[in-house]
Protein backbone atom coordinates (compact mmCIF):
# COMPACT_ATOMS: atom_id res chain seq x y z
CA UNK A 1 0.00 0.00 0.00
CA UNK A 2 2.85 2.58 0.83
CA UNK A 3 2.71 6.35 1.90
CA UNK A 4 3.65 9.62 0.36
CA UNK A 5 6.00 11.35 2.74
CA UNK A 6 7.03 14.61 2.72
CA UNK A 7 10.04 16.36 4.97
CA UNK A 8 8.79 19.08 7.65
CA UNK A 9 11.14 21.96 8.51
CA UNK A 10 12.74 19.46 11.40
CA UNK A 11 14.19 17.04 9.69
CA UNK A 12 12.92 14.19 11.92
CA UNK A 13 9.10 15.38 12.05
CA UNK A 14 7.66 13.46 8.85
CA UNK A 15 3.97 13.78 7.16
CA UNK A 16 2.70 10.32 5.87
CA UNK A 17 -0.24 10.41 3.34
CA UNK A 18 -1.53 6.91 3.12
CA UNK A 19 -3.19 5.66 0.42
CA UNK A 20 -6.70 5.78 -0.12
CA UNK A 21 -8.71 4.04 -1.80
CA UNK A 22 -12.68 5.60 -2.48
CA UNK A 23 -15.67 4.88 -4.67
CA UNK A 24 -19.14 5.83 -4.21
CA UNK A 25 -19.28 3.61 -1.19
CA UNK A 26 -16.68 4.78 0.97
CA UNK A 27 -12.80 4.61 1.27
CA UNK A 28 -10.89 2.09 2.95
CA UNK A 29 -6.82 2.86 4.04
CA UNK A 30 -4.40 1.19 5.94
CA UNK A 31 -3.81 3.33 8.57
CA UNK A 32 -0.83 1.27 9.70
CA UNK A 33 2.10 -1.05 7.88
CA UNK A 34 4.68 -1.62 9.81
CA UNK A 35 6.88 -2.68 6.76
CA UNK A 36 5.46 0.22 4.77
CA UNK A 37 6.47 2.88 7.48
CA UNK A 38 9.63 1.51 7.63
CA UNK A 39 10.16 1.50 4.31
CA UNK A 40 8.89 4.92 3.40
CA UNK A 41 10.46 6.77 6.48
CA UNK A 42 13.94 4.64 6.64
CA UNK A 43 13.02 4.50 10.48
CA UNK A 44 14.33 0.97 11.35
CA UNK A 45 13.45 -0.46 14.81
CA UNK A 46 10.41 1.42 16.06
CA UNK A 47 8.11 -0.57 18.18
CA UNK A 48 4.76 1.05 19.31
CA UNK A 49 3.44 -0.02 22.45
CA UNK A 50 0.42 2.16 22.74
CA UNK A 51 -2.35 3.21 20.88
CA UNK A 52 -4.76 6.08 22.26
CA UNK A 53 -8.02 7.74 21.09
CA UNK A 54 -9.10 11.04 22.22
CA UNK A 55 -12.34 12.89 21.84
CA UNK A 56 -12.68 16.93 22.09
CA UNK A 57 -14.73 19.78 21.20
CA UNK A 58 -14.05 22.75 19.11
CA UNK A 59 -11.57 25.09 20.70
CA UNK A 60 -10.17 22.45 23.39
CA UNK A 61 -6.21 22.97 22.95
CA UNK A 62 -3.99 20.13 23.89
CA UNK A 63 -0.68 20.40 24.87
CA UNK A 64 2.32 20.88 24.72
CA UNK A 65 3.15 17.03 26.31
CA UNK A 66 6.01 15.14 26.40
CA UNK A 67 8.00 12.47 28.59
CA UNK A 68 11.32 12.53 29.83
CA UNK A 69 13.95 9.89 29.33
CA UNK A 70 13.94 6.83 29.81
CA UNK A 71 10.04 6.63 28.98
CA UNK A 72 10.27 9.71 25.62
CA UNK A 73 7.55 8.83 23.21
CA UNK A 74 7.46 8.65 19.66
CA UNK A 75 3.93 9.44 18.36
CA UNK A 76 2.37 8.59 14.65
CA UNK A 77 -0.56 10.36 15.21
CA UNK A 78 -3.68 11.00 12.99
CA UNK A 79 -7.51 12.35 12.90
CA UNK A 80 -10.26 9.57 12.21
CA UNK A 81 -12.91 12.74 12.34
CA UNK A 82 -13.14 16.15 12.57
CA UNK A 83 -10.11 18.78 11.85
CA UNK A 84 -7.20 19.76 14.36
CA UNK A 85 -4.02 21.76 13.99
CA UNK A 86 -1.09 19.59 15.05
CA UNK A 87 2.54 20.79 16.07
CA UNK A 88 5.47 19.17 17.02
CA UNK A 89 8.33 21.50 19.09
CA UNK A 90 11.86 20.47 18.86
CA UNK A 91 12.50 20.33 23.04
CA UNK A 92 16.32 18.31 21.89
CA UNK A 93 18.84 20.59 23.48
CA UNK A 94 21.44 19.52 21.28
CA UNK A 95 19.34 19.83 18.12
CA UNK A 96 19.51 22.55 15.21
CA UNK A 97 16.44 23.17 15.20
CA UNK A 98 15.98 23.42 19.31
CA UNK A 99 12.83 25.71 20.06
CA UNK A 100 11.47 25.37 17.09
CA UNK A 101 8.06 24.51 16.27
CA UNK A 102 6.19 22.13 12.70
CA UNK A 103 2.19 22.58 11.70
CA UNK A 104 0.15 20.61 9.83
CA UNK A 105 -3.90 19.97 9.49
CA UNK A 106 -4.75 16.75 10.23
CA UNK A 107 -8.52 15.93 9.05
CA UNK A 108 -10.60 12.77 8.14
CA UNK A 109 -10.46 14.66 4.25
CA UNK A 110 -7.02 14.62 3.92
CA UNK A 111 -6.33 11.31 6.32
CA UNK A 112 -2.63 12.86 6.90
CA UNK A 113 -0.76 11.14 9.87
CA UNK A 114 2.49 13.21 11.38
CA UNK A 115 5.86 11.19 12.93
CA UNK A 116 6.81 12.64 15.95
CA UNK A 117 9.94 11.45 17.68
CA UNK A 118 10.84 10.88 21.19
CA UNK A 119 12.10 14.19 22.19
CA UNK A 120 9.61 16.19 20.85
CA UNK A 121 6.50 18.24 22.99
CA UNK A 122 3.15 17.90 21.00
CA UNK A 123 0.21 19.61 21.20
CA UNK A 124 -2.89 20.21 19.09
CA UNK A 125 -6.32 21.82 18.82
CA UNK A 126 -9.09 21.28 17.52
CA UNK A 127 -10.84 23.41 14.64
CA UNK A 128 -14.03 21.22 13.54
CA UNK A 129 -17.13 20.85 15.90
CA UNK A 130 -15.95 17.88 17.19
CA UNK A 131 -12.60 15.51 16.13
CA UNK A 132 -11.54 11.87 16.92
CA UNK A 133 -7.54 11.96 17.31
CA UNK A 134 -5.93 8.78 17.30
CA UNK A 135 -1.99 8.30 17.83
CA UNK A 136 0.81 4.87 18.66
CA UNK A 137 3.41 5.44 21.09
CA UNK A 138 6.44 4.11 20.88
CA UNK A 139 6.58 4.20 25.30
CA UNK A 140 4.34 3.71 27.80
CA UNK A 141 2.27 6.10 29.46
CA UNK A 142 4.59 7.17 32.49
CA UNK A 143 2.70 10.09 34.44
CA UNK A 144 6.27 10.77 36.84
CA UNK A 145 7.30 11.36 33.85
CA UNK A 146 5.36 13.64 31.37
CA UNK A 147 5.49 16.92 31.35
CA UNK A 148 3.99 19.93 30.03
CA UNK A 149 5.08 23.17 27.88
CA UNK A 150 2.95 26.39 27.61
CA UNK A 151 1.01 26.38 24.39
CA UNK A 152 1.44 29.84 24.61
CA UNK A 153 4.93 30.13 25.45
CA UNK A 154 6.69 33.06 23.55
CA UNK A 155 9.71 32.09 22.82
CA UNK A 156 8.30 29.15 20.80
CA UNK A 157 5.82 31.45 19.53
CA UNK A 158 3.27 28.98 17.80
CA UNK A 159 0.86 30.43 15.34
CA UNK A 160 -2.08 28.88 16.31
CA UNK A 161 -5.34 29.06 14.01
CA UNK A 162 -7.37 32.15 15.17
CA UNK A 163 -10.80 29.99 16.68
CA UNK A 164 -12.91 33.26 17.12
CA UNK A 165 -12.66 32.27 21.26
CA UNK A 166 -9.82 31.59 24.07
CA UNK A 167 -8.47 27.94 23.92
CA UNK A 168 -10.36 25.30 26.14
CA UNK A 169 -7.44 24.13 28.59
CA UNK A 170 -7.38 21.47 30.97
CA UNK A 171 -5.68 22.32 34.73
CA UNK A 172 -2.23 20.69 33.36
CA UNK A 173 -2.16 22.22 30.38
CA UNK A 174 -3.00 25.55 32.27
CA UNK A 175 0.10 25.10 34.18
CA UNK A 176 2.70 24.31 31.85
CA UNK A 177 5.74 25.40 32.26
CA UNK A 178 7.72 28.05 29.73
CA UNK A 179 10.50 26.10 27.77
CA UNK A 180 13.59 28.09 29.33
CA UNK A 181 12.11 26.49 32.94
CA UNK A 182 10.75 23.00 31.14
CA UNK A 183 12.94 19.45 32.14
CA UNK A 184 14.28 18.41 29.31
Amino acid sequence: MGYEVTATAIADVLILQPRVFGDARGFFLESFNQRDFEAATGLRGITFVQDNHSRSRRGVLRGLHYQLPPRAQGKLVRVARGVVWDVAVDIRRDSPTFGRWVGVELSDANQRQLWIPPGLAHGFVVLSEEADFLYKTTDYYAPELERCIRWDDPTIGIDWPALGMAPLLSAKDQAGRALAQADL
